[in-house]
């Protein structure tokens, strides 16, 4: 029986903050890692806006904001991280552009913004996919938390698109060493390497969420 594949999926959310709302448009989206280049921040501040915990929200020089990464601190990635440092793990984050499956767990994350604004781009996937399949990578885990009992994970949490539709999440065991996971288990997150300059021809409803407004997908 082949494996159910990301383009049987309608919809993919991005959670962004209402001041990056602009630059979305004109822009699109893009990383951590492009964001800091974009806005020519290098040096020592780069490395550790890029390769540390970022502890707070931060503003950059040209006026786009990058949230913080409270829920990784080094000291719980580096208990179920394999073969790689927390500085490694943090640079992986920040190289991706992140898009949820489940607007439930978007909500938990727009909680955690509180209480600055945000926008939520409900996007269709199948299109996402068929642009940037080259560069989408699925992962079964919440890779932006490491508290309460962190999964095992590293390089191998990212299946490539090809890879997943072809086998599940059979790369993930072989290269982490555990168990494979049922081709049932949903993936948690759609991944982008680098940036989605072209996100707004994939974007089909906008919501932008007042401080303690919940997203609600649209119907249909």
């Amino acid at each position: 029986m082949p494996v159910t594949t990301m383009m049987q999926i309608d919809r993919v959310y991005h959670l962004a903050e209402a001041a990056n709302w602009p630059a979305i448009q004109r822009d699109g989206l893009h990383s951590a890692a492009t964001l800091l280049e974009r806005a020519g921040v290098a040096g020592p501040q780069r490395q550790q806006l890029e390769r540390g915990q970022r502890l707070e929200h931060t503003t950059l020089p040209n006026g786009v904001q990058i949230r913080d990464q409270r829920p990784m601190p080094a000291a719980a990635l580096s208990r179920c991280l394999v073969d790689m440092s927390p500085a490694d793990w943090y640079a992986c984050i920040n190289a991706r552009v992140f898009f949820w499956l489940d607007p439930d767990r978007l909500n938990r994350q727009r909680a955690a913004c509180e209480p600055r604004p945000q926008v939520v781009l409900s996007i269709d996937a199948t299109a996402l996919v068929r642009a940037h399949a080259d560069r989408i990578a699925l992962t079964p885990i919440n890779t932006g938390n490491a508290r309460r009992r962190p999964a095992v994970r590293g390089a191998a949490t990212f299946v490539p698109h090809p890879d997943w539709t072809a086998s599940g999440w059979a790369t993930e065991a072989a290269g982490l060493d555990v168990r494979t996971r049922p081709r049932s288990h949903r993936p948690v997150e759609l991944t982008v390497a680098g940036s989605v300059p072209d996100v707004m021809r994939f974007v089909v409803d906008v919501q932008t969420l007042k401080p303690g407004q919940a997203f609600v997908p649209e119907a249909g």
